[in-house]
C-alpha cells in the first residue's frame, strides 16, 4: 500500500518551488514500474481524510500488505490516531516526505508516524518514493 495524504492530489501546480512539477498521477507511475521490478504490486491510494487513512492502514493489515508506505502530508505532525494506527498494525510502516520536514518550518520538525515507521525517506522529491519501495521490496 502506497498512502498518501491531505493536498497531495493537487501536486504538480502546488507551491512547485517546494514540492516540484510532478503529479501524483505520475508519482504513482513511478512507484508501479518500481515495485514491478521487485515482483510488487502497488495499491496507490490519496485522500484529504485522516479517518481514512487510519482505515487504509487497517485494510493494509486485515490484507497482508508487505508494507505500507506512507506520505501523511501535514497530518505527519498532527495525528495521534495515525501514530496508533501504525503502532497496531503488522505491515511495516515506511514514511516518505518529497520534502525534507527537518528543513522546513519548526512545527514539521515532529513526525508522529515517524514514532511508528520503520525507515523515512525525505527531500528527494520522487525519489523518496522510489527508494521506500526499494526499502519494502528488501523486507
Amino acid at each position: 500500500f502506497i498512502l498518501n495524504g491531505p493536498n497531495l492530489n493537487l501536486l504538480g501546480t502546488r507551491e512547485p518551488e517546494l514540492y516540484g512539477t510532478t503529479t501524483l498521477a505520475e508519482i504513482e507511475a513511478a512507484c508501479v514500474g518500481k515495485a514491478c521490478e521487485h515482483g510488487l504490486e502497488v495499491d496507490f491510494r490519496q485522500t484529504n481524510h485522516e479517518g481514512v487513512l487510519v482505515d487504509w492502514l487497517h485494510e493494509a493489515h486485515a490484507a497482508g500488505a508487505k508494507a505500507v508506505i506512507i506520505n501523511a502530508a501535514a497530518y505527519t505532525h498532527s495525528s495521534i490516531a495515525l501514530l496508533d494506527a501504525a503502532k497496531a498494525i503488522a505491515p511495516p510502516v515506511i514514511e516518505v516526505h518529497l520534502s525534507d520536514p527537518q528543513t522546513r518550518e519548526d512545527f514539521r520538525h515532529l513526525s508522529y508516524i515517524g514514532q511508528a515507521a520503520r525507515q523515512c525517506f525525505k527531500g528527494k522529491g520522487l525519489a523518496s518514493y522510489l527508494e521506500a519501495i526499494e526499502a519494502a521490496a528488501r523486507l
